[in-house]
């Protein structure tokens, strides 16, 4: 048997074919089969889990047939998270804390808060907004006024009703009013029952067989 170096020719082809065989297998332990794969500039080996660096909600798994990838979807956030805060690692965005959510707008937990001049409301520690209404009573008047800050209407000229239904004459309440010279009218006052239930119009008395070009006089 030849020989070369003491080894014999069989020996040396056993050695280089073990050598190719090392050579290869840093890639691939079996045809087709991958025995690392290589993400983000790094190196992973079969088993192993990454996120890649370009995505934090793609998170991957080393394969004998390749990189294996899914990316996370991030759940909606709570409709009343007053503090959200996005870290770099992290693929989704964190609610740090919780109020209340009341027509568009958010209140700290224990927070009072008046949404318009009618309503008390006060966030409670469970994230709901809990609220009193104000019950105004119907203004002794024909022309009411809101100011701002304040519930309920005022009658700035004091009580007062219309003269007839076509409400383009306005009395003040009280005393019988003269509305011309053969027509009295008195609106509902405090002493009616049903007071201003709908009395928005005065009741009113015509003297018989008065005509207004008469002049007649009153008292």
């Amino acid at each position: 048997m030849s020989t070369y170096g003491g080894y014999s020719y069989r020996a040396i082809q056993f050695l280089l074919a073990l050598l190719l065989t090392v050579q290869c297998g840093l890639a691939f332990s079996v045809a087709g089969q991958v025995n690392t794969c290589e993400a983000n500039g790094s190196v992973y080996y079969v088993g192993e889990w990454y996120f890649l660096d370009s995505d934090h909600c793609t998170q991957c798994e080393c394969t004998t047939e390749g990189s294996a990838c899914a990316r996370t979807e991030c759940t909606s956030l709570p409709a009343a998270c007053i503090h959200v805060s996005h870290y770099p690692t992290d693929c989704c965005p964190r609610c740090e804390k919780i109020g209340c959510e009341y027509r568009g707008e958010v209140y700290e937990l224990g927070e009072n808060f008046q949404p318009s001049e009618c309503e008390q409301c006060t966030c409670d520690s469970d994230g709901i907004a809990r609220c009193l209404v104000a019950d105004c009573a119907p203004p002794p008047c024909v022309n009411p006024v809101y100011q701002k800050g304040k519930c309920c209407p005022e009658c700035r000229e004091g009580p007062n009703c219309y003269t007839d239904t076509s409400r383009t004459h306005v009395i003040p309440a009280g005393e019988p009013v003269w509305v011309d010279s053969c027509t009295k009218c008195r609106c509902h006052d405090g002493q009616d029952a049903g007071y201003w239930e709908g009395n928005r119009v005065a009741t009113c008395a015509r003297v018989r067989d008065c005509r207004p070009e008469d002049g007649h006089q009153h008292n």
